[in-house]
């Protein structure tokens, strides 16, 4: 196991415009305030289409899926982290039967809007954390 801890010292709201692709948009307003470590805290709006990621076995690595469609859904949240740089985003979409999700791919685009908030943490390095190696 390996903790770090650092201060939140700012909050970025990114307002992403119909039409826009989600992680490329993300990913441009990273680039755009220079943030390096934070804390992906939640997203609203809506999509077009989605696309997304996820496991489908439990060996390591394991074996991946990804799904995409067409359609109206609402964005329900995002979650993630900036490691030095580079997004790791998950997102949970909705229609009016079920919520489904998972990390965040290319070809997600904005219907009506897609507001997410940014955490920016200093003196935290938390580069590596989303490596399948141990850390310590």
């Amino acid at each position: 196991m390996r903790i770090e801890s650092g201060r939140i010292t700012k909050l970025h709201v990114v307002h992403l415009n119909p039409g826009d692709d989600v992680l490329l948009g993300l990913r441009a307003a990273v680039a755009a305030k220079g943030i390096r470590h934070a804390a992906i805290v939640g997203a609203i709006g809506s999509v077009t289409s989605y696309h997304f990621h996820v496991v489908a076995s439990p060996d390591l690595p394991p074996a991946e899926l990804y799904p995409k469609a067409e359609g109206a859904y609402d964005i329900a949240t995002m979650t993630g982290f900036i490691f030095n740089g580079r997004v790791h985003c998950h997102i949970i979409f909705s229609d009016e039967r079920v919520a489904f999700g998972g990390h965040l791919e290319e070809g997600c685009r904005v219907l009506t809007f897609n507001v997410i908030s940014i955490a920016e943490v200093e003196e935290l390095d938390i580069t590596d954390f989303d490596t399948l190696q141990p850390l310590n």
